[in-house]
């Protein structure tokens, strides 16, 4: 590991040139000599489209770039890997290529980290746009240090979801590199589980990431996610995807010993309003189909998934997230919720 480097910024890219571009130019820090950009690009068929913008844009910064053409298509958890293992940080920070960081917050958390250095993992805020309208998803009052441990890991679990600004210290993921969870999307939650464990984690609440997304979803192209994703298609609308978190906890209970699959799946029910209402815009026929898969999988263990099921089926999408807003911003934050 280079001494110098502290933060390599992992971008996992797939397809998405114009997108590419868009984060590159947002990044932005005094501390360009301690921060390096790694981009693994996963054989997808608009390579030279990216390679290009890529190429362009070493030639306009001063930022170290390094720029890796995997052999063939990884996928989404075997990418993220690649991302890691041509990185020299002692954190890496990834960030979906679709997204961006949002400016003058980036030097912020680098001092925060800098000054937590001794933590494994940081739970990063961040804020969502989309139509035009950013909402910022802050899960606590202010920055925090957690001890670590069964506790941390089960807190953080649906909070570590979001791939972009997600950081986790180089040194203590080297253990843990397994392709077991490729298929589940979700490797990263996994590498914050067996990360939270065992080492000091922190919160960190001033948003640095801006979660965009866009239109196409590619997952689904790779090896080892065919069949269980289509591309083109939202992967919420997966059978699979919410079965999916219960295989990483289940993952992580069979190594352990523990039991943290109940907790974590009424976590999730207590926090899944956002994933119903995406669902919604789909029609009352195919969300009561996906709402049922999703009780089927017992995600229906609070009165919270009952409440949300019923007000966005009755009132739709968008008037339930209008009084969602609402709530938060007199709240500040993500709302508290406690278990019935």
């Amino acid at each position: 590991m280079n001494d110098v480097i502290f933060i390599s910024i992992c971008i996992p890219s797939y397809n998405r040139p114009k997108e590419l571009n868009r984060l590159l130019k947002s990044i932005d820090t005094i501390h360009k000599d301690e921060v390096e950009i790694v981009i693994c690009e996963d054989n997808a068929p608009k390579r030279v489209e990216v390679r290009t913008i890529v190429e362009q844009f070493k030639k306009e910064t001063t930022y170290n770039v390094k720029y890796i053409e995997n052999s063939e298509n990884y996928g989404h958890g075997k990418n993220m890997r690649e991302c890691i293992y041509h990185s020299d940080g002692e954190y890496i920070i990834y960030m979906g290529d679709d997204d961006m960081f949002i400016p003058e917050n980036f030097d912020k958390f680098y001092d925060f980290a800098f000054k937590h250095r001794d933590c494994g993992y940081f739970l990063r805020s961040y804020s969502s746009i989309s139509n035009n309208h950013r909402e910022d998803f802050k899960y606590f009052n202010d920055d925090r240090i957690f001890e670590p441990g069964f506790e941390t890991y089960v807190l953080f679990f649906g909070k570590s979801i979001a791939m972009s600004g997600y950081t986790i210290k180089k040194e203590y993921t080297k253990n843990f590199m397994i392709k077991d969870l490729d298929k589940t999307l979700l490797f990263q939650v996994y590498l914050m589980a067996e990360v939270c464990l065992k080492y000091k984690s922190a919160y960190f609440n001033t948003p640095i990431a801006n979660v965009v997304g866009s239109d196409t979803s590619y997952f689904g192209t790779s090896k080892s996610e065919k069949g269980y994703y289509t591309p083109g298609i939202p992967v919420n609308e997966s059978d699979y995807y919410a079965a999916s978190y219960l295989e990483v906890t289940r993952y992580m209970d069979n190594k352990y010993g523990f039991d943290s699959t109940t907790l974590i799946l009424k976590d999730l029910s207590k926090y899944c309003f956002y994933g119903l209402a995406d669902l919604r815009q789909y029609g009352v026929k195919r969300y009561n189909q996906r709402a049922t898969a999703l009780k089927s999988l017992g995600l229906d263990c609070t009165i919270y998934f009952k409440v949300y099921y019923l007000s966005l089926l009755f009132f739709g999408k968008m008037p339930c997230i209008y009084v969602i807003r609402l709530l938060k911003k007199a709240k500040g934050r993500r709302l508290q919720l406690w278990s019935d």
